[in-house]
């Protein structure tokens, strides 16, 4: 059973397997966005070539049958950090959370506009990779989605316009 004090692994793969990113977040709850999980600042971030801790705290958006998540930072991250990525998938226990990163990134800096990030790595990896035209299609046509939805102002577009507050709040 999930609660609050559970740790969950977070491990994000290349499309040919390769570690992108590892680091454990704290399972906060969920709500009608999806679950949402907690990250320290200076929680140590494994990756292929070594790694980082991270520089802030966060919270992660994980929404369900999504090809995406949402990670929105406290000052002076940026505001919103989205991943295209396949649809995030949860062990049986909820205690570790696997996707495959895409490359496309939409971020919005604070107080800035939403901008698409890494459409070189996008380009590059779909000729490395030899990423089928199915996802290739599903992660542009996602990251355009984030791109509107993402925007300052998006509409009132949830979980992007405010609902990440309350969660931010729970790590300050």
């Amino acid at each position: 059973m999930i609660t609050e004090s559970t740790s969950v692994l977070v491990d994000i793969r290349k499309y040919d397997g390769s570690l992108s990113a590892r680091w454990t977040a704290d399972w906060l709850g969920e709500d009608e966005h999806g679950v949402w999980l907690g990250t320290a600042q200076g929680v140590f971030v494994g990756s292929a070539t070594g790694g980082w801790t991270s520089r802030f705290a966060y919270v992660m958006s994980v929404p369900r049958g999504e090809w995406w998540t949402a990670t929105f930072c406290v000052d002076p991250g940026p505001e919103m950090y989205c991943d295209v990525c396949t649809v995030p998938e949860w062990n049986t226990d909820g205690t570790v959370l696997r996707m495959v990163d895409l490359d496309l990134d939409v971020v919005r800096p604070r107080g800035g506009e939403a901008r698409i990030e890494d459409e070189d790595e996008f380009a590059e990896h779909q000729v490395m990779y030899r990423y089928p035209e199915s996802l290739v299609s599903k992660a542009r046509q996602t990251c355009e989605w984030l791109m509107t939805v993402g925007r300052r102002g998006g509409d009132g577009a949830e979980p992007f316009a405010s609902a990440y507050r309350y969660w931010l709040d729970l790590i300050r």
